[in-house]
């Protein structure tokens, strides 16, 4: 399957992006080893994931563990679209970057005509 380069802004703020590109590769991942490993707070990982879910980009499950409570995060198909969409935009305006006058524009699609 191809993916189609697209801009994504949702994707656009550091802990968002940090938080899919955790997620991308696992399936149910622990709240808790979410926050440590992109280094953020539990209120940040909480309003980053709850923007994300209200995009349908994020899957949320709740249950527990013995008696304490749990909460776990993955990518929903959507979001993993949508996230390599993102990297590939990303990777496109890391190429016009690099050689400007040889590269598609990745907002256009076109060469420049400079």
């Amino acid at each position: 399957m191809d993916t189609v380069a697209e801009r994504h802004p949702i994707f656009e703020t550091g802990p968002r992006l940090a938080l899919c590109a955790l997620l991308q590769g696992a399936d149910w991942v622990e709240f808790a080893t979410v926050r440590d490993l992109i280094g953020a707070s539990d209120s940040a990982v909480s309003k980053h994931s709850r923007t994300l879910e209200e995009a349908g980009y994020l899957e949320i499950r709740k249950g527990s563990v013995g008696r304490r409570p749990r909460t776990w995060l993955r990518l929903s198909p959507s979001g993993r679209t949508a996230l390599r969409g993102h990297l590939s935009w990303l990777t496109g305006l890391r190429h016009a970057i690099d050689s400007p006058g040889d590269a598609a524009s990745p907002v256009t699609g076109t060469a420049d005509p400079g």
